[in-house]
């Protein structure tokens, strides 16, 4: 029997990061799961202001404290598609976690050439360095919740129905790069909301859809026949919508 594919996870501490955890473990050898401090929202929206514009993220703060709301709200249909799904939101053996405040330290470069892993499994971490990504000889793939290249940064899925463009709603399995979601595409695949899904429910549709896609991913790397395609089409970085544009897209295209 070959022995697993050799896996680190490099991601911060949320449902997705778990249910991969649990996903990924019986087929692969994860051997450490890195998780990241989450960046403060405080600091998110002051690099946001200078970026986008006051008005705008004054906008999309007002939407981020929205989002929490309806995110309690949603709480059992996101735990009904876990379950009818068979996945885990249990928090990670503390045996095989080491927290640490950026990815980007030079002491998780470090470990990665100790640890010598086939794959580096990312998932919701700041952009990750040049440095740290060249620092072993192993991709470095990442789920990302939306189509590429037509919907990079986040809330993918939200746009492409915002947008009225559901044939490029889905979840995109990519190899990571020091872009924004702008690394080769490998598995891609497309989720049809239903009626009681909302903005916090299309990621858990997501992961459902994608999960399988980071397996084979991962399947390929220890088959040797890792084969990223080039991005092509139109190319959009998106953010948070502000609390005005999501009404607006609710009332005029139903999108919750």
């Amino acid at each position: 029997m070959p022995a697993k594919v050799r896996i680190v996870m490099l991601a911060v501490d949320c449902l997705s990061t778990r249910a991969m955890y649990h996903s990924l473990r019986e087929e692969f050898d994860i051997v450490e799961v890195v998780l990241e401090r989450k960046t403060s929202v405080l600091k998110m929206l002051r690099h946001r202001a200078r970026k986008l514009g006051l008005t705008q993220t004054l906008g999309q703060f007002a939407f981020i404290l929205y989002s929490r709301l309806l995110g309690r709200a949603s709480r059992a249909r996101m735990e009904q598609l876990l379950s009818q799904h068979g996945l885990s939101d249990e928090p990670i053996s503390t045996q095989i976690v080491n927290h640490v405040a950026s990815t980007n330290e030079r002491s998780v470069a470090k470990r990665l050439r100790k640890l010598a892993p086939q794959a580096v499994v990312v998932n919701g971490t700041r952009i990750l360095s040049k440095k740290l990504l060249t620092s072993v000889d192993a991709p470095f793939i990442n789920m990302h919740m939306g189509v590429t290249p037509a919907y990079r940064g986040v809330h993918g899925g939200y746009w492409a129905l915002a947008s009225d463009d559901r044939m490029r709603c889905g979840v995109t399995v990519h190899l990571v790069d020091a872009g924004v979601d702008t690394g080769g595409i490998l598995y891609q695949a497309l989720i049809a909301p239903e009626a009681e899904d909302n903005f916090t429910t299309y990621p858990v549709l997501q992961l459902v859809q994608g999960l399988p896609l980071m397996s084979a991913a991962l399947r390929d790397v220890a088959a040797g026949r890792l084969v990223p395609r080039v991005s092509e089409g139109p190319s959009r970085q998106w953010y948070h919508p502000t609390l005005f544009g999501y009404w607006q897209a609710r009332q005029q295209r139903g999108v919750k």
